[in-house]
């Protein structure tokens, strides 16, 4: 097992200091998670702008936007969404 470092992002920061306490605790717990484990807990994934691929796990109610940098040993989060509530759309 290859130990990362884990890296936060300010976008990802900024949103968790916004959070009830209970909720910031959930999410940096799941973090501590997928620096352990980073790729058991990604459900898709997209490429940047430089061709990174960045990983998206979900988690109570949350995209978690990360990708983990092999060279230098770091699992680096780069923002965290409010997954939307679905609306129904029967008539």
């Amino acid at each position: 097992m290859i130990d990362y470092r884990l890296l936060i992002d300010l976008e990802a920061v900024v949103e968790l200091d916004g959070l009830p306490k209970r909720d910031r605790i959930k999410l940096l717990s799941f973090f501590e998670k997928i620096r352990l484990y980073p790729e058991q807990h990604s459900a898709a994934d997209e490429r940047d702008n430089r061709g990174r691929r960045i990983d998206i796990a979900c988690h109570a109610g949350w995209l978690i936007y990360y990708w983990t940098d092999f060279a230098d040993r770091h699992v680096k989060i780069m923002r965290v969404a409010k997954v939307a509530a679905a609306r129904s759309t029967r008539s």
